[in-house]
């Protein structure tokens, strides 16, 4: 890299759901002096905790994170959002003369973050076309409105899954209102060069390994209290209109309350769904340049030998002055 001086370091972790970043962060944390940024689309919302195996108090440690815990469900929260308050912590992080380490398996957060990434007013603008798009969603389902992108924006289309409906909603509106592809935009943004000198490390696993370990978690989030969770959130009024209440785990558990589905149905749909999204996220991540990639297999699961490999390619970054 170019002008190391004239960057200020950034460390990210990312990789698929359920492959160990959480454990990583927070031993590299506290090997680096660190403070965590989550880069989790769900995480941030209050009392979604377990459906979003959230990080709890213990397993922080002491380190300090930020975007955990600071949104109601009913809030809005995209990656426009979440690039301007991320930038804020990574300032605060600073000003307390910690390294700041973004934590977490949303790669287009953390895209946004990283390149800098310029989004247009009509992203971020609600207006009647966008709720349009939302009520055909609702009306004649997610596939209908992926299939509206793939007519205009095939490449677009091969990146969003149907039923990421904000993301897929977002595409259609650029290119309702400025003519242009959304793809291309992104495509463009991406080829920014970074302001952080950066190291980006994505945890992956053997697949047969993650696979078992997910659904582990899913059985454990049962017995967590997956379903009082579910049905605390939909007392209190929280529906599958939400865009929180669709993610995985929670639209599930509201159609088995709602007797469209069994209790066993739900958690295998839970199971699958959450290994194919780990399978998109590791599709997503072997598109991105310049990631450092760590299969925890290779290192026998041994937490602390991956760690000092961290060290070492940190400092061979110039990061941190060495370590």
């Amino acid at each position: 890299m170019n002008n190391l001086d004239n960057k200020e370091p950034l460390v990210i972790i990312s990789g698929p759901t359920a492959v160990g970043k959480t454990k990583t962060s927070i031993s590299l944390a506290k090997a680096i002096n660190g403070s965590i940024i989550s880069a989790d689309s769900m995480q941030v919302y209050r009392g979604m905790d377990i459906g979003t195996a959230k990080i709890t108090k213990e397993e922080m440690d002491g380190v300090k994170h930020y975007l955990i815990d600071c949104l109601e469900p009913t809030d809005e929260f995209n990656v426009m959002i979440f690039k301007d308050m991320a930038k804020k912590a990574i300032e605060e992080i600073r000003r307390e003369g910690k390294i700041p380490i973004i934590v977490g398996g949303t790669g287009f957060y953390v895209q946004a973050v990283l390149y800098d990434i310029e989004f247009t007013k009509t992203e971020d603008d609600n207006n009647e076309y966008r709720n349009k798009l939302y009520e055909i969603a609702k009306l004649k389902g997610n596939e209908e409105l992926h299939r509206m992108l793939s007519e205009v924006d095939i490449e677009s289309a091969k990146k969003i899954h149907p039923n990421n409906v904000k993301r897929v909603a977002r595409a259609l509106e650029y290119y309702h209102q400025t003519g242009e592809l959304f793809s291309n935009h992104n495509e463009e943004q991406a080829q920014n060069e970074s302001p952080y000198n950066y190291a980006y490390f994505v945890l992956t696993d053997d697949r047969e390994a993650l696979y078992e370990r997910i659904d582990k978690r899913v059985d454990k989030m049962f017995l967590d209290g997956l379903l009082t969770e579910v049905e605390k959130l939909a007392k209190m009024g929280y529906t599958k209109d939400l865009v929180s209440m669709q993610g995985i785990g929670y639209k599930e558990i509201l159609d088995y309350f709602n007797g469209e589905i069994s209790l066993d149905m739900a958690k295998e749909i839970i199971k699958r769904d959450t290994r194919r999204f780990a399978k998109r996220q590791l599709t997503w991540f072997r598109r991105e340049k310049d990631c450092i990639w760590v299969d925890i297999s290779q290192y026998n699961y041994d937490f602390d030998k991956i760690i000092d490999y961290f060290k070492l390619e940190l400092s061979k970054r110039q990061i941190f002055g060495g370590i």
